[in-house]
């Protein structure tokens, strides 16, 4: 064994410009499958982040129907004991109640049609970016109760900047009475979610359940926990618990089924990634033994006369193989990290583009991972010396007496 690997390791370096033509196309496809695979995983965390972080939460409780009908009525049970019950739970880091409503927006200019959300502004601050995401104005930072945040294309329909004055109408629960009140724009915020931009205004709780005759009722509880991961776990205790009297409790992976299908569709683009690869490192592989086969063909036809066993022949083929898949192993991983650890420093700009209903609104970092360095360099091991198998058995039928007459 420790023959085939000193002599494996010589022949590697007979021809060094063609040996490292062949390693670095095997590293630089090593690095390429890891630089890949971090961004990947940059990217599921992104778009999760941007989902969840935005607006909409790791995961809600509301009333049955709800999401589907969005009636006002349709408030949640025993509000009060859910929210004292989410006060202990270690895995929630953070909770908001919400009120949601269609309501009609007017200004001296115009009136458009908007989904009117009441929130706790103290409790919607650790959980979503509505402060985050104001471009002008202040986060209800007085006690005025008549303040609104609206978003930056409204504010463009309706004609209005900060200080402005609109009036608010919405219909009360149960009774469908009319009730309109005067607001004062104290923010205008962008999410770059046309949604939200075009659809939203957002007024003070207590407000709002006093306009809707809710009698401190509300419609949604958002939640966000210690780990992002218990968002997606979908057979997670949290949930059954929390899914009584009619009420639902759900993560964001049922709350937007399409980027949990596109986010799932990430693992099948690796393994696309992988096989165009490692296809390319085959053909590389191949033509990198077959040459060096063909340059020592007398060498090998000395070898097969004197006695030496076709198998014999055939593992020293492996062991050049193997040796060069070690070599290129080394350069693909210090390739790899270095690419990647530059990007994850500087960030890829992907702000404002939209994939799977989701809007990117942060810098795009890929994330390194300690198995990218041990099960792809693996693989790669693996695959080239089973690739190496074919020209192997090439050499080892080498007939001595047609080698012996090939010469260089």
């Amino acid at each position: 064994m420790l023959m085939f690997i000193k002599v494996a390791w010589r022949n590697l370096f007979r021809n060094k410009k063609r040996t490292i033509i062949a390693g670095s196309a095997i590293g630089i496809g090593l690095a390429a499958l890891i630089f890949v695979d971090a961004t990947i995983i940059g990217m599921r965390k992104n778009m999760i982040h941007s989902a969840t972080a935005s607006f909409m939460g790791e995961g809600q409780i509301y009333r049955q129907g709800f999401k589907e009908t969005r009636e006002r009525d349709l408030t949640l049970n025993n509000s009060h004991d859910v929210i004292k019950r989410l006060k202990d739970e270690d895995k929630v880091a953070a909770f908001a109640e919400r009120t949601i409503s269609f309501a009609m927006i007017s200004s001296p200019a115009n009136v458009s049609s908007v989904s009117l959300v009441g929130i706790n502004p103290e409790r919607e601050r650790h959980l979503s970016q509505v402060d985050e995401a104001l471009i002008k104005g202040a986060f209800f930072t007085e006690d005025n109760p008549r303040n609104c945040l609206i978003g930056s294309k409204l504010a463009d329909i309706l004609k209005i900047e900060v200080g402005d004055r609109i009036v608010l109408t919405v219909a009360q629960v149960h009774t469908d009475d009319l009730s309109q009140e005067m607001f004062r724009i104290s923010g205008i915020f962008r999410f770059n979610i046309d949604e939200m931009d075009r659809g939203m205004a957002f007024i003070r709780l207590e407000k709002a359940q006093e306009m809707l005759n809710l009698q401190g009722e509300v419609h949604v509880i958002a939640l966000k926990f210690t780990d992002m991961e218990l968002g997606q776990k979908e057979d997670w205790g949290f949930w059954q618990q929390y899914s009584q009297n009619q009420n639902i409790a759900r993560g964001w992976t049922e709350l937007m089924p399409e980027l949990h299908a596109a986010l799932q569709l990430t693992d099948f683009s690796t393994f696309i990634t992988a096989a165009i690869l490692f296809g390319v490192v085959a053909l590389g592989i191949i033509n990198t033994l077959f040459m060096s086969i063909h340059e020592r063909m007398f060498e090998f036809g000395v070898l097969r006369a004197v006695g030496t066993r076709p198998f014999s022949v055939a593992m020293l083929i492996i062991f050049e193989a193997g040796a060069l898949a070690l070599l290129s192993i080394l350069f693909g991983e210090l390739l790899g990290f270095g690419l990647t650890y530059a990007i994850s420093v500087v960030g890829i700009d992907y702000t404002g583009i939209e994939f799977a209903g989701v809007t990117f609104r942060e810098l795009l970092y890929p994330v390194l991972q300690v198995d990218q360095f041990i099960i792809y360099p693996f693989w790669v091991f693996v695959f080239t010396v089973v690739i190496g198998v074919y020209p192997a058995i090439y050499a080892a039928r080498l007939s001595p007496a047609d080698a012996l007459q090939k010469t260089f």
